[in-house]
């Protein structure tokens, strides 16, 4: 049926006889006015479908890799807060960085720590990104090598750390 009206519409001369033309069917169109939506939030929405609320992270069990991925991205924003801090002191003016530490007259155990504290974060970052580059070589992939390397990671940048914190 559709064929049909196709082929005798786009016949030539339906197209030149304009007679044939007013003799199609009309349509009318309603306009109803659009309803607006209930302005429901997510958990109000499943609590009246009754479902139950999702535990998230809270059921999951913490493991070296997913803790170790945490880290290292924390260790990077920890990293860039650093040189942005720089930045803007070196950006103020006449400022030393060691003068300031020396005026603070920290002891040894103090200033142990805050070298150790921005130790950290860049052995950590740097031996994860090292193993990473290893990944990407396609080495190390299998879940027993993942783990060990994390360990291993974890070693040498408190390893590294320590080195760094006691070398001045």
């Amino acid at each position: 049926m559709a064929l049909c009206l196709a082929r005798n519409f786009c016949n030539r001369a339906t197209i030149f006889n304009p007679a044939q033309l007013s003799s199609a069917r009309y349509v009318s169109i309603k306009v109803v006015p659009a309803t607006q939506p209930a302005v429901e939030g997510h958990d109000a929405r499943n609590a009246r479908f009754k479902r139950p609320q999702s535990p998230h992270l809270t059921i999951y069990k913490p493991q070296l890799t997913s803790m170790l991925s945490i880290t290292h991205r924390g260790t990077g924003i920890l990293l860039s807060s650093y040189v942005i801090a720089a930045g803007i002191a070196g950006i103020s003016g006449d400022f030393s960085v060691v003068s300031s530490i020396e005026a603070l007259q920290l002891g040894a155990a103090s200033l142990a720590a805050l070298k150790f504290s921005i130790a950290f974060p860049f052995s950590y970052h740097l031996v994860n990104g090292i193993r990473h580059l290893f990944w990407d070589m396609g080495k190390f992939l299998s879940i027993k090598e993942v783990y060990t390397t994390g360990y291993a990671m974890l070693f040498a940048s408190i390893v590294l750390s320590l080195a760094l914190t006691f070398l001045f």
